[in-house]
């Protein structure tokens, strides 16, 4: 997964960062949520904001772990679409 550097949010810096790109707030957060989840390895998977539409790109092992990429990022705070483009390699 294409993932940024883990940032210290309690780094006044980091925080007006996040005000200043709300797009980019929201790419972390679904980026870390998908890291997190142990039931799909998306090392593979790119997150991309275009506004408050999360863009899915990239490969991932099955075909379920494409379905659950999407509801993960569609449960994320601040997204209210999500296009997935990802492929499963083994199916």
């Amino acid at each position: 997964m294409v993932f940024q550097p883990r940032k210290s949010y309690s780094d006044p810096a980091d925080i007006a960062d996040s005000h200043a790109n709300p797009e980019a707030a929201v790419e972390d957060r679904v980026a870390a949520a998908l890291a997190r989840a142990a039931d799909i390895d998306a090392s593979d998977v790119s997150v991309t904001a275009v506004g408050a539409q999360i863009v899915l790109r990239g490969t991932v092992a099955f075909p379920e772990e494409v379905a659950i990429a999407s509801d993960i990022a569609s449960r994320v705070s601040g997204v209210t679409e999500v296009e997935n483009l990802i492929f499963a390699a083994n199916g």
